[in-house]
């Protein structure tokens, strides 16, 4: 932890240097609570003063309900207090008529540093994270049947009519391309192991038959003996686990059986086919996060455009809100529910009957509780408006409406019906993350205030020790470079002679370079060769070792097929070692070389 509480007080004497104030009082205040409280008031105690903060912003003032954990000057919280009396008056609380801009970035920054680092979270908080998981599943099986639906089938023929017949035409004509992702499933399948599954669940065969969807054709139909067709009863359940998100709370997500994943994948694929270039592109995001950044940016400038944060968003779209989005196309409808996972393995071994439509793992989760929240938030709109929603309507809301996983963007003058819209359906707004009062904009990773950007730098893991500590090198050098970007030049030599100590080789680089390096505003010379006139730099580089898993006879003809409808005429062939070695790499290595030095 001492290298943690180094890190804080660089980075906060460079930015009470740049404001022209003094953290010495902080960094004796950080170094107390931590040598008391540990490792958490960095990474719980510390977020939560971002949170207060932030909602302080949105509020326009600090009153006696926020920072309850910390001492009080005045009406401000004393920790912080020479970037804080820059922003809210210090005997009111009252946020100034122009507040320093500057000044928001640094308490951000300093309260959010170890917001996300990798650390086992408390038992406990495990436990208490999966017994939410539990009673949220409870409450979404409690209000089946309560919604009104009529009103939301409309609006989703009007809005994915044309996207959803298109795909509707996908599974009638059989042309559904399925596909294995790189991730886990619950049946302990990886990499080439996945193209070998001799189970699949009888629901699947209508519409995603063994023989077309995992058989290279038709005339390997002998192999259809060896097959065990499962009944409903006898289908593996999504296998629900914990991942690390915060030290604070893990996050729960449910891993999907082979055959399911398999599945779903196709009906992504032909989501993905069917809003891409039309209207629908312009609200529903599922790659590119940038949009809604950029709309996050010009509602903190204009004040016209609120950012929504939903809690538990995927465990809280209920099977029941997906059935009636897709009611007008049963094809579609029957095939989406044919591919969804009705039970759940709990840790413990208790298996549980869902309500959900899917927990994040689902290929399908993303796109199912995109479209649900758009249909919600369009109703919404059109309950503002006092009037039938049309087609001129929904173009009018192109560049006010967006929506990526749970992150979501609407006009700040429709937000209180909106937020109705969507509890309406039992979803739940994170009002504590969310904005649209004050100048304060949030979304997707990227956070605005009056345009200027006050996103933060995380550390995201613990630093290394030695050089076989590869992901924490990794990790490390990607935030010196980040460090490095945001200006905040203690904090980068701190890591620069921590680094060089570990790695030896530890050059100047420039971005897009291979190498673990430096990155530098300066031309890269020193150290460089220049080859084919492409500087060079002598470095550590990042080496994945694909786990060893080979396959041959039909399973492998199946993968190649399957390479040739998945790839665009464009791309690069598959490695010629891909039927030895497949699937995530389960270690990361790195290796001294050679490698351009990015300035090309």
């Amino acid at each position: 932890m001492k290298s943690l509480i180094v890190l804080w007080n660089s980075v906060a004497d460079t930015l009470a240097t740049r404001c022209c104030t003094s953290a010495h009082h902080d960094v004796e205040y950080v170094e107390e609570r931590s040598t008391h409280e540990g490792v958490s008031f960095l990474t719980i105690t510390l977020p939560s003063f971002a949170k207060d903060f932030e909602l302080s912003l949105e509020r326009g003032y600090v009153d006696n309900t926020v920072f309850l954990s910390f001492k009080k000057n005045g009406r401000l919280p004393a920790f912080l207090q020479g970037f804080a009396c820059l922003v809210f008056d210090r005997g009111t609380g009252v946020l100034l008529d122009k507040p320093n801009v500057d000044a928001i970035y640094p308490v951000r920054q300093l309260t959010l540093l170890f917001s996300k680092i990798l650390l086992d979270c408390a038992r406990e908080r495990v436990a208490t994270a999966f017994d939410e998981f539990v009673k949220c599943e409870q409450e979404v099986k409690e209000r089946t049947g309560l919604p009104n639906y009529s009103s939301f089938r409309r609006i989703s023929a009007l809005v994915f009519g044309t996207a959803f017949s298109r795909m509707d035409s996908d599974v009638y004509y059989g042309k559904l391309v399925p596909k294995h992702g790189p991730g886990a499933t619950a049946d302990f399948l990886v990499g080439n192991q996945k193209f070998t599954q001799r189970t699949w669940p009888c629901r699947l065969e209508p519409y995603f038959p063994y023989g077309e969807m995992v058989l290279p054709n038709w005339s390997y139909w002998e192999q259809l003996d060896e097959v065990d067709f499962l009944e409903p009863e006898a289908e593996i359940p999504v296998r629900v686990i914990s991942v690390p998100k915060t030290m604070k709370t893990p996050r729960i997500i449910a891993i999907e059986p082979t055959a399911m994943q398999y599945a779903q994948q196709a009906i992504l694929r032909s989501f993905r086919e069917a809003i891409q270039g039309n209207l629908l592109d312009s609200f529903i995001g599922l790659d590119d996060q940038t949009p809604n950044q950029r709309m996050a940016r010009q509602g903190s400038v204009r004040l016209d455009l609120a950012t929504l944060d939903l809690s538990e968003a995927s465990d809280r779209v209920s099977s029941e809100c997906v059935s009636n989005l897709l009611a007008n196309h049963r094809h579609l409808h029957d095939a989406v529910f044919a591919c969804r996972s009705r039970r759940a393995l709990l840790p413990g071994g208790d298996v549980i009957s869902l309500s959900k439509f899917a927990s994040m793992g689902s290929a399908l989760c993303f796109p199912m509780e995109a479209s649900v929240f758009l249909v919600a938030i369009i109703l919404g709109i059109e309950q503002d408006l006092g009037r039938p929603f049309t087609r001129q309507d929904l173009q009018s809301l192109v560049g006010r409406v967006r929506v990526f996983g749970d992150d979501i963007i609407v006009p700040v003058d429709h937000v209180r019906s909106v937020i109705a819209s969507l509890e309406y359906f039992g979803l739940k707004v994170n009002t504590n993350k969310s904005f649209w009062n004050g100048k304060f904009r949030e979304s997707c990773g990227k956070e605005y205030f009056d345009g200027t950007d006050v996103s933060v730098v995380r550390v995201r893991r613990v630093f290394p020790s030695s050089r076989r500590n590869v992901q924490e090198i990794i990790s490390t050098v990607s935030l010196r470079n980040q460090l490095f970007q945001a200006g905040i030049e203690g904090a980068v030599s701190l890591l620069d002679r921590r680094m060089l100590r570990i790695l030896g080789h530890f050059p100047y680089i420039k971005e897009g370079s291979p190498v673990l390096g430096r990155l530098t505003n300066e031309p890269v010379l020193t150290g460089s060769v220049v080859k084919n006139s492409i500087s060079k730099v002598k470095g550590w580089m990042i080496r994945p070792i694909i786990p060893h898993n080979e396959i041959d006879g039909w399973p492998a003809l199946r993968k190649c097929l399957s390479s040739l409808e998945e790839r665009a005429p464009d791309t690069m062939p598959v490695s010629g070692d891909h039927l030895r070695r497949s699937g995530r790499p389960r270690v990361v290595d790195i290796k001294l070389g050679m490698g351009h030095s990015g300035d090309l």
